[in-house]
This record gives structure tokens, C-alpha cells and sequence, in this order.
């Protein structure tokens, strides 16, 4: 059968390469380079763009996309300042492995290399945090060149990769054929005998699941495999909602900032089940080197990680699903073995602190969030955070039974990611998103309110504001002898500004006030930011 072809310009030929890959949302600021892109946007409805007011703003709302959908997101900006302010962005999704194809308006390619107006080399500053960079210089190659960036971005261990495009490809015209792209499946060749025979001689196994669990698409699988073999699990933060928190087999999440039962199982195991995580400094600060040395079967999708911080007993290069399949299928060599004393232990180890090391009579973080917790039980909605001491509280407080429920800024710690992120999500969702900020962090990206006001976008804003920088002021205070320099913050009036932009806002002092704010944010249409005026000086 002969394929139709026809001839269009670049700007039209990048739209509909991206509608034929399945994106129905773009989020983005317009520029000089790129107006003939947003020209073609306005000439169809395939592909909706949301204006954000900010290009880092705009990544991270891709990822947050991203994050909830499993999709590639897609970010649109302009050249120079437009392009430079993405690094951020694409910096975290490389850290956090989300799948962005961030595109860029570039100077005319007569024009490369002579220092013309906004001319900056993005693919070589973001060389060091993308899977891949391509420059376009010519129309014929801008299809197949789209393509090759979903791909990449897609496979294996997810990222971004950025598509530069000089704004001559824009404008000239050639054939395309427009043919649907399908992503191919890897065959797979693990062997998981190893796994197998070690589990066979364990007396006491745990399960570490992270957020290539939630990648994969296997969390069902890794339920299947927790509950036959009746063994602890631990998360770690990027694997909250791999196992849902209510079940009894569920111990917390590991790390600094996570449980000391849930560390403290890992340490009085003899085989560690690491899936789909790597071990950042984080986590690995609280255990000693023999701790998982010896111990440790490593999986991971990306064989650099395998042994590069822990030397792994067996390390297995795969897709998290994969592995969990090939393992449940092989589940009856293991079903007559009984960990459920190992369990009970694991369940019975204390909690650790869950409360602020200094009380004040003032309101605190942890009585907002266990407040939260209550009034969104059985609503399943997809929670963001900032970066800072909120972040932790969120991750210990709050209760997430499902993937796709928590976005944060694991890998880079960018504060500015959790509102915008918000907003992708809240595009994906169709429904409210709740964002845990502080209020150092909210302000990085604040702007974006009056995105969330031009959409109609229900997102929530929970400000946990204590006028300081809380998590390097706790830092200062551990390890300054109690100098604060540059964490006092000035604030805004959250709830006058949040009337300019045109969204509604509601200020908490008092404990017994915090459900009715809550409610009242979740039962009121569109954009609402609840501040919460939190104890100055809380310790994690």
C-alpha cells in the first residue's frame, strides 16, 4: 500500500510528529524563534499548550505530567535566557530518570558559531544531565530526529533529552509521511536461579523498593511477591507508593530522613532485596559498610548503578518487572519457606521519633500533616512537595497506598519543582492535586499562580510557613553551634497575594483550625493556598 505524503513545513511537521507519538499537552513559553510553532499551535486542538511563566516552571510541570501519566512530557521554549532556564528542570528529571523531550528554538544555522543574538550552545550546557542532545539544522531530518528523542527518552533508565531546532528548519518545507510510532519491548535474558538460591538460604529477607519499581509499571507484581513470600519491605522517598503503606507487610521508608524501624529491619536482615533504586548518600549514611555488603542482590535497570555505591553479592541488570515476573512465576520453589516470625520482628521494631525534638505551644508541622492525612483518606489524590524540612514530614506523615500518588524532588533537591510539578499533574489528573511546600520553596517558583488561575486549575497549596529556610536552619544548628546567617526569610502576605492572582487563599494560626481549612481548601473550586503559620524553630 503506497503511503501518503505531503509537503509542510518544519513547524507543522514537529506538531504532528509529537500528536502522532500520543503528546496531547505541551507546556511552554513563546519566543522570537519559535513563533511559527505557537502560530501552528493556534491552527489545531490536538495538542493543547499551557503558558506557564517560567521555562524551568515549564519542565517541571512536563515531569510532574510525566510522573503521573508514565508518559514522555514535553516542554517548548525559546533560544538563549529560554533555553538556559531550562537547565534546572532537566537537571532534576535526569536525577529523578523521568522521560522529558524538551525542545528549543535555535538561531538560523547560518548564524551558528558567530555569536548572534540569543545564540547559546544548550546542547553542550546540558550535555552533563540529558540521556541525549540533538541539534536540527535541517528540515528532512526533524521527523525521524523527534522520534529517535521519544525513544531514547523512553528506554531504559528514563530521562530527558533536548531537541535543539534553528529556526530556518521552521520555516523551510519537505515531504513527510507522518507514519505512527510504536515503542518495541527488549527481550529479556535474565536468569533469576541466583535469586532464587539466595532467598532459599536466608533466614531473614527484606525487600527494598524504589522508584523503578513505580517506572516499570510493577507494582502489582511486587505486591504478588511481598505477600507469597510474607517478607518485610522498606521504601526509599522515590518509592513511596510502590507498596501501599496499610498493609502489614510494609515497615516504612529508609534513609535519614525515614524510620528507624524501617532502618533498622534492613541492618538485622541477611538479604536485602534492592529493586529499582539506587544507593544515593542519603540512605547509605545510615548503615554501616557491612550493614548490606555481602547481603545485597542488586536490580536495576541501569548496569552502572549495580555495585557502584554498595559491591552487591548479585547484581542483575533488568527492568523491575521484568524480574518480578520471571520471580513470581518461580514462586512455588520458595512457598513452603516461613518468614513469619522475621516478619513479626520487623513489625515490632520501634518507630522512632515522631515528634519534634523542641515543643512549643505553637502549631507544628507533623499535627498539619496527620491533620491532612485525615481529611484526604479514601480521596487517592496525587500529592507534590517542595524541598525542605516539609518535604520529610509529608513523607513520613502522609499515606500513599498507590503509585503516582507522590511527586518530590528526589536526586537534585530542587526547591521551586513541587508547585509546578503540581500543575503537570493536575493536567494529567483532571481532578485536584495537593502541594506540601515551605515557604522559602513556594516562593521559587510562585509566579505560576496565575497559571493555575488562566486554567482553572484545582491545585492545592499547603504552605507550611515558619519564616526561615527550616531545613538549612537546622542545618546551621547541628553544625553552626546555632549561627543563623541567610535562613530568616521576609514573606509576603500569602493570602493578599494570592487574591491578586485571582486565587483563593485561607491563613491558619491555631491547631484546631487546621480541618476546616482543610476542607474547605479540597470542597472549593480552582486554585487554593491554606497558610499555615508554623513553629519557627521545629527539628526534624
Amino acid at each position: 500500500m503506497q503511503t501518503l505524503t505531503k509537503t509542510l513545513t518544519g513547524a507543522k511537521i514537529l506538531l504532528k510528529t509529537l500528536e502522532n507519538l500520543g503528546v496531547n499537552s505541551i507546556f511552554g513559553y513563546p519566543g522570537g524563534i519559535v513563533l511559527n510553532v505557537y502560530d501552528e499551535l493556534s491552527k489545531q486542538n490536538s495538542i493543547k499548550h499551557y503558558l506557564m511563566r517560567h521555562e524551568q516552571a515549564a519542565v517541571h510541570a512536563a515531569e510532574g505530567y510525566s510522573r503521573v501519566t508514565g508518559k514522555c512530557g514535553v516542554a517548548l521554549v525559546t533560544s538563549g535566557p529560554g533555553a538556559t532556564n531550562i537547565v534546572t528542570g532537566v537537571a532534576n528529571a535526569y536525577l529523578d530518570n523521568y522521560p522529558l523531550v524538551v525542545i528549543t528554538g535555535q538561531v538560523s544555522s547560518e548564524l551558528l558559531h558567530k555569536d548572534a543574538f540569543q545564540e547559546v550552545d544548550i546542547i553542550d550546557i546540558t550535555k552533563s544531565c540529558t540521556k541525549k542532545g540533538y541539534q536540527v539544522r535541517n528540515v528532512e531530518d526533524l521527523e525521524q530526529t523527534v522520534k529517535d528523542a521519544f525513544k531514547i527518552a523512553m528506554s531504559g533508565r528514563k530521562g530527558p533529552v533536548v531537541v535543539d531546532i534553528t529556526k530556518n528548519v521552521f520555516l523551510e518545507e519537505t515531504e513527510f509521511v507522518g507514519e505512527k510510532f510504536e515503542f518495541e519491548n527488549d527481550v529479556s535474558k535474565t536468569n533469576v536461579v541466583e535469586i532464587i538460591d539466595a532467598i532459599k538460604i536466608s533466614k531473614k529477607p527484606i525487600l527494598l523498593a524504589g522508584g523503578g519499581v513505580i517506572q516499570s509499571g510493577a507494582t502489582q507484581d511486587l505486591f504478588n511477591f511481598v505477600k507469597s513470600l510474607n517478607i518485610p519491605v522498606v521504601v526509599s522517598m522515590m518509592g513511596l507508593g510502590s507498596y501501599p503503606e496499610d498493609d502489614e507487610n510494609y515497615i516504612g521508608m529508609i534513609g535519614i530522613f525515614g524510620q528507624y524501624a524501617a532502618n533498622q529491619a534492613v541492618r538485622e536482615s541477611d538479604l536485602v532485596i534492592a529493586i529499582g533504586t539506587r544507593f544515593n548518600d542519603r540512605i547509605t549514611c545510615c548503615f554501616k559498610k557491612d550493614d548490606l555488603t555481602k547481603k545485597l542482590i542488586h536490580i536495576d535497570i541501569d548496569e552502572k548503578e549495580i555495585s557502584k555505591i554498595i559491591p552487591a553479592k548479585i547484581g542483575v541488570v533488568e527492568d523491575a518487572k521484568i524480574v518480578l515476573e520471571k520471580l513470581n512465576k518461580q514462586l512455588g520453589l520458595l512457598l513452603t519457606l516461613d518468614f513469619s516470625q522475621w516478619l513479626k520482628e520487623a513489625q515490632n521494631l520501634e518507630s522512632g521519633n515522631k515528634v519534634p525534638l523542641k515543643r512549643t505551644e505553637k502549631m507544628h508541622s507533623f499535627e498539619v500533616l496527620e491533620k491532612i492525612q485525615e481529611c484526604l483518606a479514601g480521596k487517592n489524590l496525587v500529592i507534590t512537595t517542595e524541598v525542605g524540612q516539609h518535604q520529610v514530614w509529608a513523607a513520613r506523615y502522609l499515606k500513599f497506598n498507590a503509585p503516582h500518588k507522590f511527586i518530590t524532588s528526589g536526586g537534585l533537591g530542587t526547591m521551586g519543582f513541587g508547585f509546578p510539578a503540581a500543575i503537570g499533574a493536575c493536567v494529567a489528573e483532571n481532578k485536584p492535586v495537593i502541594c506540601i511546600a515551605g515557604d522559602g520553596s513556594f516562593q521559587m517558583n510562585i509566579q505560576e499562580l496565575v497559571t493555575c488561575v488562566d486554567y482553572n486549575l484545582p491545585v492545592k497549596i499547603f504552605v507550611l510557613n515558619n519564616g526561615y529556610l527550616g531545613m538549612v536552619r537546622q542545618f546551621q544548628e547541628k553544625t553552626c553551634d546555632e549561627r543563623y546567617y541567610g535562613t530568616e526569610i521576609s514573606n509576603p502576605d500569602f493570602i493578599k497575594l494570592a487574591e491578586s492572582y485571582g486565587a483563593k487563599a485561607i491563613r491558619v494560626e491555631k491547631t484546631e483550625d487546621i480541618e476546616k481549612a482543610v476542607n474547605g481548601a479540597l470542597s472549593s473550586n480552582g486554585t487554593v493556598i491554606v497558610d499555615f503559620a508554623i513553629e519557627p524553630k521545629e527539628l526534624l
